[in-house]
């Protein structure tokens, strides 16, 4: 659906200009899987309630990253090792729409801790 933009130099002549529907990637990243689940599904019941065409959530492979550490500070004693891993949970949605109408859409409430990246495609 194309949004209708009244220029005032063009309504003289009655011509409107219509602003074509571009795609827009939004992609969350966060260490909680149900954030970003709970944000991904908040931002597409925002645009299925405008009637946007939506692709998604595309889930990407959980990225682990892996930390192994000693425990004895000084060294000595056993060799004993700690590990700790961190997982960082990527969705990827695809918004076929205006600008200014992802605007109002990403305007809801984020959970703490979701990074979200907007991308417009030319």
């Amino acid at each position: 659906m194309a949004a209708t933009i009244r220029y005032p130099e063009k309504m003289k002549q009655g011509v409107e200009v219509a602003e074509e529907p571009t795609r827009i990637r939004i992609t969350l990243s966060s260490r909680n899987a149900k954030y970003v689940e709970k944000v991904c599904a908040d931002l597409i019941r925002g645009a299925k309630d405008k009637l946007l065409k939506v692709k998604g959530p595309v889930r990407m492979p959980t990225k682990v990253l892996h930390i192994t550490t000693r425990k004895s500070p000084c060294g000595e004693g056993t060799n004993t090792w700690d590990r700790f891993e961190m997982r960082i949970h990527k969705r990827v949605i695809d918004l076929f729409s205006t600008p200014e109408v992802v605007k109002q859409i990403t305007s809801i409430s984020i959970e703490p801790g979701v990074e979200v990246e907007v991308t417009v495609a030319v």
